[in-house]
């Protein structure tokens, strides 16, 4: 039993990590970060696999979290599909490392490496290791040279690039 708790709790934390190598962006406002963000590139997961149009937006919770409300439009169903979740931080606030749960007690990492500082305009967020990327803007498209210059940064930080999906907004 305790190995099972420690196996149990190495997985959790490993869930909730940062890749090595990588860091969070620090002077981090989660009230500038609040509102709506486009997804503009990912890497593939199950869990947007197939949609496009993929928004997530934040907003404080009463406990002191983030309420996270995922959305992506699903052409086979003809509607959009949403995931309601929630993110605390991960050490300090003005760090931008959360830790994020669609599913009860299960936390996923939500580490912002790349960040808008002067205006919030983008950001890029990698999860605990280097198959999870994502690219977000304020708006639907984003400026070519600041998505090249992201995606460079990406590669030079080892992620697999040449597997970035680009998202399509209607």
């Amino acid at each position: 039993m305790r190995n099972l708790l420690t196996v149990l709790t190495m997985l959790l934390v490993s869930c909730t990590g940062i890749p090595q190598g990588i860091t969070p962006v620090q002077d981090f406002e989660l009230n500038r970060y609040l509102g709506t963000w486009y997804e503009i590139a990912r890497l593939d997961h199950s869990f947007e696999r197939g949609l496009t149009d993929i928004r997530a937006g934040y907003s404080l919770r009463d406990d002191g979290g983030v309420k996270v409300l995922n959305s992506g439009y699903n052409p086979t169903k003809k509607s959009r599909d949403t995931a309601e979740g929630k993110a605390y931080f991960v050490g300090k606030s003005d760090l931008g490392r959360l830790q994020v749960s669609f599913f009860g007690p299960f936390y996923g990492a939500y580490n912002i490496i790349a960040l808008d500082k002067q205006d919030y305009r983008w950001a890029m967020i990698c999860g605990p290791n280097r198959d999870y990327l994502w690219i977000l803007s304020r708006t639907p498209i984003l400026d070519e040279s600041i998505l090249q210059t992201l995606i460079s940064e990406a590669k030079a930080l080892g992620f697999s690039t040449e597997q970035l999906i680009l998202d399509s907004h209607s």
